[in-house]
């Protein structure tokens, strides 16, 4: 079976419940998570051991898509890139059932075509840099990746049936749920606005997102937090 979920940040519980409640396993099932898994946060020993704790006890296959509060795999000497259902992901050898997507690869999820678009901005950013905290400045898309994901989309001519991002298309940013203490004209939204663009010369049957802690569904983007359900369109 196919799972789907959205950010963890290094919080496992729920995952760990579910798979023990059920009963999955690393050679049938996987777990995808919208990203800020939160597993390369520090990218010292600490992360390492997190890893070897959730490869060794967790009894699932996780495929993570990238975040605003994580380092990139590609920039991690240990990850190799490796071929992954049709498309190149990002592994860790010593922890072959922690998978990283490449941002622009597609997947086969069980013949679903699935697009992965990762990254957002992080509107904690300047406390995270003031208090000395795990901050990274490639954490939203670039030129070369958004170049990327296009050119991805205009060789399948512009078809796919889902799209996996951590943020979401402007349009369908959930406001209701911004922190009030923020000021928006000063947030970053030019992954959100490219985003946009791409919806609207996609012809695409889902969309799903994480970033936002919080659970939506309008037309045919769903945003996840702690609700874990089947991948299915």
């Amino acid at each position: 079976m196919i799972y789907i979920t959205g950010d963890t940040h290094r919080d496992f519980a729920r995952i760990y419940k579910f798979c023990e409640r059920q009963e999955t396993s690393k050679d049938k099932d996987t777990i995808i998570i919208l990203g800020d898994a939160g597993i390369n946060f520090y990218n010292d020993k600490k992360d390492r051991a997190f890893k070897r704790a959730l490869s060794n006890d967790l009894s699932i296959n996780l495929f993570c898509i990238h975040g605003n509060h994580e380092k990139r795999p590609a920039t991690i000497s240990t990850y190799r890139e490796m071929e992954y259902r049709g498309g190149i992901a990002y592994i860790e050898p010593e922890f072959p059932n922690l998978i990283f997507a490449k941002d622009g690869e597609v997947y086969d999820f069980d013949g679903i075509k699935t697009l992965v678009i990762g990254g957002a901005y992080s509107i904690d950013k300047l406390y995270r840099i003031r208090n000395h905290l795990t901050w990274f400045p490639d954490e939203q898309p670039d030129d070369i990746i958004k170049q990327r994901v296009e050119d991805k989309l205009k060789e399948l001519d512009y078809k796919v049936d889902v799209i996996l991002s951590h943020t979401v298309p402007i349009k369908y940013e959930p406001t209701e749920v911004f922190l009030k203490g923020v000021d928006q004209s000063k947030v970053d939204k030019s992954t959100e606005r490219w985003l946009d663009e791409i919806k609207e010369k996609t012809d695409y049957t889902k969309w799903f997102a994480g970033h936002y802690h919080t659970e939506k569904s309008i037309d045919k983007l769903r945003i996840m937090f702690n609700d874990i359900r089947e991948f299915k369109i």
